[in-house]
């Protein structure tokens, strides 16, 4: 262990550069499925006949294996252009299960009679959202994101086999290589951020969960 540590100094820059792109591609995934994925799980409290099919599909592409995803992904035009859209589409599609199951969990789970107060004191359709709906469902909604962050983040490290960089440079460099130092400057570091994202978001779901006085 202690010869990895030491790599990992030796190689400090390129570590550094290479966790830069790996958080990049994390956060720019991250960023979308969030965008897509709560007005989705919306979508859903208020079409439930469309559950079974949204949620169907999101279950469909976990089963699909990260290099296949990349392959059906290769032929469209824009994303086929370049690794790093490539690589971002696929990530965003791997976090939009949890997002939008978590955000149908949690505006469903809202309490009846909370809802009924809100819509006796006239409040429209969307202010009941925004201002019931979506606060109460906030914790929820708060850990899907969070088990996505996470997924995210192991996942990306398949995205060197496609040229999007990442800390997957330094795992899929270490395989051809046979050796576990190389191996473990990129999963040391993956596992790191993605320890570090799960105390954050952990920490921040923990507090908006609290009640206040």
């Amino acid at each position: 262990m202690m010869s990895a540590v030491r790599y990992i100094f030796d190689h400090r820059h390129e570590v550094a550069t290479l966790a830069a792109e790996h958080f990049w591609l994390v956060f720019i995934s991250m960023l979308l499925a969030v965008a897509a994925g709560v007005p989705l799980g919306i979508l859903l409290t208020r079409k439930p006949q469309w559950k079974t099919l949204v949620l169907g599909a999101n279950n469909v592409v976990q089963t699909i294996p990260s290099l296949a995803l990349f392959g059906l992904l290769l032929p469209l035009p824009w994303l086929g252009v370049r690794a790093d859209r490539l690589a971002i589409a696929a990530l965003t599609l791997y976090a939009l299960l949890p997002i939008v199951q978590n955000t149908y969990t949690g505006i469903a789970g809202v309490d009846a009679s909370a809802r009924e107060a809100a819509i006796g004191m006239g409040l429209t359709s969307r202010q009941l959202l925004w201002h019931l709906e979506l606060p109460l469902a906030f914790p929820v909604l708060l850990a899907g994101i969070r088990v996505a962050t996470v997924i995210t983040v192991g996942v990306a490290t398949i995205a060197a086999a496609i040229g999007a960089g990442g800390l997957g440079e330094f795992i899929f460099r270490g395989l051809a290589m046979v050796d576990n130092n190389v191996i473990l400057a990129g999963a040391v570091p993956a596992a790191a951020m993605a320890l570090v994202a799960d105390f954050v978001l952990g920490a921040l779901q923990r507090l908006v969960a609290r009640p206040h006085s």
